[in-house]
Parts: C-alpha cells; structure tokens; sequence
C-alpha cells in the first residue's frame, strides 16, 4: 500500500513539473536559439505577477505549438540578469520572437493562450503561402481570419502590393495566394480579387477593387472585425486601435446580449467601418460601464467611444434600447450632434504641493499649454506603484519648482479613475511628457522610477532641455518599470478603461 502511495505521488509531482516550456540560461541560450527555426522567449521575474498571470497561458500555448515546431522558453532574469540586459530587458514579463540571433522582433499579441498560439502560427508562415484547390481548406482553418488573393499569372503590379501589404499585415492575418482560375471561379470570383475567409458572420467578404495597398488593409480591418463582436480582455486593445468608434452593447446575460445584437444589426450594417459594435457582459465587466459615464448597477445599456479623442457619449439609460432610440442617437452621433460626457473631479482653487494637480476640466490648459513642457503621471488612487512613486515624484517637482526652469516646465499628476483624459491608459502609473511646441506627439516614458531617471527623461525630451540636480540622497532600488492594473481593491473600484 505504502509503495502504491509514494508512487502516485512520484508520477503527480513528475506530471506537475513536466513542461513544454524550455527554461533556458546564459549557457544554453544561443545554442537554442541557432538550432530553432522559431522561438518565443519571455524574460521573467519569479516575483512578477504580470509573469505569474501569463504562465498557465504561456505552458497551454507551448503544448499546442510544440506538434507544429515551434518553440517557447522562458529566462529568469533575477539569475541570468546579463542575458537580460543583452536583449534590452526593461520591464516583465517581455516577450521577443527570435528567428536566429539576428533576426528578433517584440511580440505584440495578447498574453493569452490562443492568441499566442494565434501570432506564433502566423510567424512560422511565409508572408503570402501559395494555395491550390488541395491546400485551400486547410489553409482556411489556420486561423479565425485569412485573405487569398486569387491573381492572374501575369499581373505582376497586383501581386507586388497584395505581397507587401501581407509583409505589413502578417502579425494578424495569414495570407494566402492562387493563380488557378478555375479555383477563383469555384470561389466566386474573378482575378484580380481578394476573398476575407472568416469563422463568424456571413463567412466570408469579398474585395474586387484596384489593388491598392491602403484599400486592402481597410478591407481586411473591417472585414475581419464581426458586425457585432464581444468586447472583452482579448478583444479590447484591437478595438481600442481600430481608429474608428465603439458603440458598447452592455447586457448581464447571453441570451440578453445576442437579442440586443440581433435588434441593432441592421445598426451595426449601415455603420460598418465607421462605428464598431460590441456586446459586453455586464455581470463580469459591469465596472466598465462607470467608464463611459454609465452607471454600473444598472443594465442593459449603451453607449459610444470614440477611441482617438477617448471621449464618451452614454445613451439615455431611461430609454430603452430598441433600432429606432438607438438609431437616433447613432446617427446624431455621427453627425456631431451630440456633446461627449465629461467627468471630472472640481478644478482646485489652489495648487497645494509641488505637484500641479490636474483635472479633466483643467487638462487643455495645463498640459497642453503650448509653452510648457508637461510632465503627468497619470494614477489611481488604490494603485501600490503610484503610492511608491508619490514621494519621488514630489521631489521632482520641488527640484523643477526651484529651478530656472519653473516656468517653462510642469510636473503634473491626474486621478484618471475619476477624470475624463483625452489618452488611453493602459496601466497604472502611465508617464507622459508632453514637450512645447509638440503636444500632438507626447512621449511616454518606460524607464526606471528613480528621481535620476525621470530628469534625464524630461531633459532629452522636453523643448527646453531642462535639467536640474537631484538632491544627494541615496535612492532606494527600484525594479524595472511595470504597469499596475489590476488588483483586487481595483477590481471594485477602478474605472481605468481597461479590460
């Protein structure tokens, strides 16, 4: 019996430690990397709990990617902290794909399962694969979205640009190309044209004009995106970067939330590639509502976001949300005729503290005063890394405020869980330096949270290459800048838009 018990425990322990992910050190690392084709490598701290977070994803993404040779591995940075420095490691987890020593690239997919699995498939096709009537089927399975160019033998110029659109494009669709005729007709089509093969909606879209690179990738951005789609922690940041509007379907149940789809397609079809609309489900993301200036108790509900400006304009909840309401208030939208709702906190009578303390009725005249150099943290009040940062950040701005530079340089901080801010906040804090003269292209800093660091930022960036001395006081080590955005206190409170 005692043997039949040490056993089982030998084989569960053995199964537990058992990985798909090869961790790798200073010593194994080159010649891994030269003797794979495809690697995705995460650099990690075991105390990171963003790494933490993306480690059951990662290990499920490498079994599924190990039958098609495509290799994942992980290095601990706190142990091999050279190797780390060599491939410019500044923050965890960081996920690069190596294609030999030379070739590296940053991975820019979400941390999820599927969607690595997803960015790692596309990577270890060529840029356009060549498919025949044999091949097609399973090409189309390779992923939820593909494009085939179906092209004439002859007709270089078209596909030259498919060609160099898929080069752009690779990291979120395969592309695929055939010169069979009697395929394309099979297809429904005619050459030169491109078929958008999806898993949802009608199935596939069909593109027939001149082949125009810019006019491609429009096609694919809007074809690929479902007329009503679910907005949630894999879809969000792709909506976010849509360029275009997103009108927020909210509803605490499935059935609630495809009836609500079904009632504004017709919606969704006459705003396609202007207005993107998605259901989202409102018992697990209900806090998101507050973000749009919603109540979050109260459900279903609508309304947009225009994602360039992040400005939100919430649907009237007294009203119901039937086609002719909505359609109303989606169309005045659209003609600008509806005022975006602006939340803010009372402008301060006065500044108290070193730190010039912004709110969303305030932000155009301080931090995008055009004669001013503008450093904002942008923070929330529960978030631990802004409490670490708040002494430091007040000694910043003591150094600025006596300095000859006080009035041509600004340390501000806005609360963004309870102001409206023009940008999109990804974590918590965010830095941005707004320099004079170039307010539409702030900078957004990614260093080290030191005093030191943060005045060597501001003088490289700023317009006035401001630089102050920092007091000689001895700074407590910090480790690599990280966002914080989530945490259980924030999952009550937050109203950071973010998913």
């Amino acid at each position: 019996m005692y043997r039949k018990v040490a056993f089982s425990l030998l084989a569960a322990a053995a199964a537990v430690s058992a990985s798909d992910v090869t961790q790798l050190k200073t010593d194994t690392f080159d010649e891994f990397i030269a003797s794979n084709d495809l690697v995705l490598a995460e650099f990690f701290a075991p105390w990171c709990g963003h790494c933490k977070a993306l480690a059951p994803e990662y290990e499920e993404a490498a079994t599924t990617l190990k039958e098609k040779n495509i290799q994942l591995v992980k290095v601990d940075c706190t142990e091999e902290s050279e190797l780390c420095q060599t491939y410019g490691v500044e923050g965890y987890p960081t996920l690069k794909v190596f294609r030999g020593k030379e070739n590296i690239s940053p991975y820019s997919g979400q941390r999820k399962a599927n969607a690595i699995t997803s960015y790692m498939i596309k990577q270890s096709l060529p840029a356009v694969s060549e498919v025949t009537k044999e091949s097609l089927d399973d090409f189309k399975s390779t992923d939820k979205v593909v494009l085939v160019a179906y092209l004439d033998a002859a007709d270089k110029e078209s596909s030259e640009v498919f060609t160099k659109t898929a080069e752009k494009l690779r990291d979120s669709y395969p592309f695929g190309s055939s010169s069979d005729a009697e395929l394309a007709e099979a297809e429904g089509v005619k050459a030169p044209a491109i078929v958008l093969y999806k898993t949802f909606d009608e199935g596939k879209s069909t593109f027939t004009e001149k082949f125009d690179a810019e006019a491609i990738e429009k096609f694919a951005k809007t074809a690929s995106t479902p007329l009503v789609g679910e907005v949630g922690p894999e879809t969000y940041s792709g909506y976010m970067s849509a360029g275009i509007p997103l009108a927020y379907i909210f509803a605490e149940t499935p059935e609630e939330r495809k009836e609500l789809a079904e009632t504004l397609k017709p919606l969704a079809e006459e705003y396609r590639g202007k207005i993107n609309f998605a259901t989202i489900d409102a018992k697990q993301f209900g806090a998101h509502a507050g973000n749009l200036n919603l109540p979050t108790d109260k459900f279903p509900s609508f309304a947009i976001q225009e994602t360039v400006k992040n400005q939100k304009f919430p649907f009237d909840i007294e009203k119901k949300i039937e086609l002719a309401s909505v359609k109303s208030f989606v169309d005045d939208f659209a003609a600008g005729k509806v005022e975006p709702s602006i939340k803010s906190e009372p402008i301060p009578e006065t500044q108290e503290g070193p730190v010039t303390v912004v709110v969303a009725k305030s932000y155009n005249d301080i931090v995008l005063d055009d004669e001013k150099d503008v450093l904002i943290e942008f923070y929330a009040p529960w978030c631990g890394h802004c409490k670490a940062l708040a002494p430091k950040y007040d000694d910043l701005a003591s150094l600025y405020a006596k300095s000859e530079f006080k009035d041509k340089v600004v340390i501000a901080k806005v609360d963004a869980t309870t102001n409206d801010v023009p940008d999109e906040i990804q974590g918590f804090p965010t830095i941005k330096l707004y320099p004079a003269g170039a307010k539409t292209e702030p900078v957004t800093y990614s260093g080290s949270r030191t005093v030191e660091d943060l005045i060597k930022f501001v003088k490289e960036n700023g317009k006035y290459k401001a630089e102050v001395e920092e007091k000689a006081v001895e700074e407590t080590p910090v480790a690599p800048a990280a966002s914080e955005s989530t945490s259980s206190e924030a999952a009550k409170e937050t109203t950071h838009d973010e998913l």
